[in-house]
């Protein structure tokens, strides 16, 4: 064989490679009708594809708007003891963290000063009190002048009043509790010395712990006297605690429109809580009972408006649906949807009317935890609504 005929039978082979190179490229890009393949436009071997999804099914729920605060772990009822006496600290009786009970010893001021004057003033009232026996006998026989005698008269009282004037200031060198509770501080230590009204300790009432929250007046109106709440504190993480609300105050800061609000901590609360806990208490407003619901995750949007794929016979039907609020994760839908309807909640963005699915998990339909405020108080309001500037909606 020549070059020449080489050359030409090479240059016939060019053309039929290119020619299949382009064929398989097509086939890659096409399906053969020059339409792009979609998600669910087929598989090997020409088979549907199969788009796994998460699902859930449509149910009836309770709605409400929640409000979340910030507060701190209280004691119902605090004391701070003062020293009614000045002086010298003896002897201190009691620790931080130490249960008393009332009337109870918790220091002693140096108080022999006093004691010396209160037997003086002692020896003063038998002279005044014998005087005032001895007026009387004179009186009596009118030997004394009447103005004579109230002058002893009132001597006995004046020596009387300043014996039990320093009695009483004795009494005060012993530093009582005033209520049954906890010491939670104590700022004093033998051989300090005191002057009058000094702060000593502070005892907490901690039988029953309180939050005291600064709600808007915007909220306020919505709540009740013994509505149930709920907290998660720090302190006890990945868990959610019961309260009740004890008392709305009854006026609140005229500058801030906010109006405390009281919750007491009840069963499991009370027993893990300790004064000084950080508290978010999310409160329910206007819960509305019946209500259809799913998951957020479930609706998707577009220019036509919201649509959720409901499942069926393996497949997956695009269905328009009519969306109300959002509570805590989850979306109310007015129409489009019934009771028990499943929809997928999880893959539905590659979803296609009609589609092939396969279910990978079906979750259940959990109540998210509340969402945490940084300070004051937050509202989740119904999807659409414009949050107000004022307050803590």
């Amino acid at each position: 064989m020549t070059s020449s005929q080489r050359l030409g039978s090479g240059t016939r082979q060019v053309p039929s490679f290119i020619a299949a190179t382009l064929l398989a490229a097509l086939a890659a890009c096409g399906n053969g009708n020059g339409q792009d393949a979609g998600p669910a436009a087929g598989g090997p071997n020409g088979q549907a594809r199969v788009i796994p999804v998460e699902i859930a099914v449509a149910e009836l729920g309770t709605a409400a708007r929640t409000v979340t605060a910030t507060g701190t772990v209280e004691p119902i009822r605090t004391v701070t003891i003062n020293s009614q006496l000045a002086g010298a600290v003896r002897s201190v009786a009691v620790e931080e963290g130490d249960v008393v009970r009332a009337g109870a010893l918790l220091a002693r001021i140096d108080s022999r000063e006093l004691e010396a004057q209160l037997g003086s003033a002692r020896a003063n009232l038998e002279v005044a009190r014998r005087a005032a026996e001895r007026a009387e006998t004179l009186r009596q026989q009118e030997i004394i002048t009447v103005a004579e005698y109230e002058r002893d008269v009132a001597a006995h009282a004046a020596a009387r009043a300043t014996y039990e004037q320093l009695q009483t200031r004795i009494g005060y060198a012993a530093v009582r509790a005033p209520i049954s509770g906890v010491v939670l501080t104590k700022q004093v230590e033998m051989g300090d010395i005191v002057a009058n009204q000094t702060v000593m300790f502070t005892i907490g009432e901690v039988s029953t712990l309180v939050v005291r929250l600064p709600i808007s007046e915007l909220d306020v109106t919505a709540l009740d006297d013994g509505d149930e709440v709920s907290l998660a504190m720090d302190a006890v993480p990945g868990r959610t605690l019961p309260g009740r609300i004890r008392r709305i105050f009854p006026s609140g800061d005229p500058t801030t429109r906010l109006v405390p609000v009281e919750v007491v901590l009840t069963g499991e609360a009370a027993r893990e809580a300790r004064p000084g806990f950080l508290a978010r208490v999310e409160f329910r407003l206007d819960p509305r009972s019946g209500v259809l619901m799913v998951p957020a995750g479930a609706l998707v949007d577009d220019a036509g408006g919201s649509a959720a794929f409901v499942i069926s016979g393996g497949q997956a039907r695009r269905r328009p649906v009519r969306r109300g609020g959002i509570f805590q994760g989850r979306v109310e839908i007015t129409d489009g949807l019934a009771v028990g309807d499943t929809v997928a909640v999880a893959g539905v963005t590659t979803l296609r009317d009609g589609a092939s699915i396969r279910v990978v998990q079906a979750p259940a339909m959990a109540q998210p935890e509340a969402s945490r405020s940084s300070a004051g108080a937050r509202t989740t309001p119904p999807a659409g609504s414009t949050p107000s500037s004022g307050g803590a909606r």
